[in-house]
């Protein structure tokens, strides 16, 4: 029965077509952003696992010819993903090469990361895959976010979202866990925040 809602197109589906956003999950960032004040002008901004591009269209939309979104993924953008001040960087997020590719681009004012998993149907292991993406992302923030800056990363909830949490509070003077409206009412995602690293 799920499968038929994912098939037909939402409001937040129909709402993204219509502005010229290649996925609904750009109103999940919104909301974010409203939320915790995370985007802001002159920002150096990654975005994680972009494709195909709604969270980077966002970005540079609200950068609005300021500042800079470094954007990666396995997967291309969407062809009408682009902007003057957007570098894109297609490889592995994991590959020495890529990171440090990434980290030359840097540093940053907001790491942002709404990467999944492959899922499998099976709660367990998308789960734990989904925790790799928030561990890697989080290595990220860490290594690569100016003091001061913030950060959000999707993650499946059941997780072990407490322990990531606390991972977050060594780094970040507040890290709290949000559910967007935008989230689909069966989606079992949710989104951890990070704001202002010590």
């Amino acid at each position: 029965m799920a499968k038929n809602s994912y098939e037909k197109p939402d409001y937040w589906s129909q709402k993204a077509f219509s502005e010229g956003y290649p996925a609904r999950s750009v109103y999940k960032l919104k909301e974010i952003d409203e939320k915790f004040g995370m985007i802001k002008k002159n920002y150096t901004v990654l975005d994680l696992g972009s494709a195909p591009g709604s969270w980077t269209t966002f970005l540079l939309r609200q950068l609005d010819g300021s500042g800079k979104v470094v954007s990666c993924d396995l997967n291309p953008l969407a062809k009408t993903v682009k902007g003057d001040n957007l570098v894109f960087i297609q490889g592995d997020l994991n590959a020495p090469e890529i990171r440090n590719q990434i980290k030359s681009e840097g540093p940053y004012d907001l790491v942002v990361c709404d990467a999944a998993p492959k899922t499998t149907g099976n709660r367990t292991v998308d789960t734990a895959r989904s925790e790799q993406l928030v561990e890697m992302a989080i290595w990220y923030a860490q290594t690569m976010l100016k003091p001061g800056a913030n950060f959000c990363v999707k993650i499946f909830q059941n997780g072990d979202q407490q322990r990531l949490l606390k991972l977050m509070r060594e780094t970040f003077t507040s890290a709290k866990g949000f559910k967007p409206e935008a989230c689909r009412a069966e989606s079992f995602e949710t989104y951890l925040v990070g704001i202002c690293k010590k």
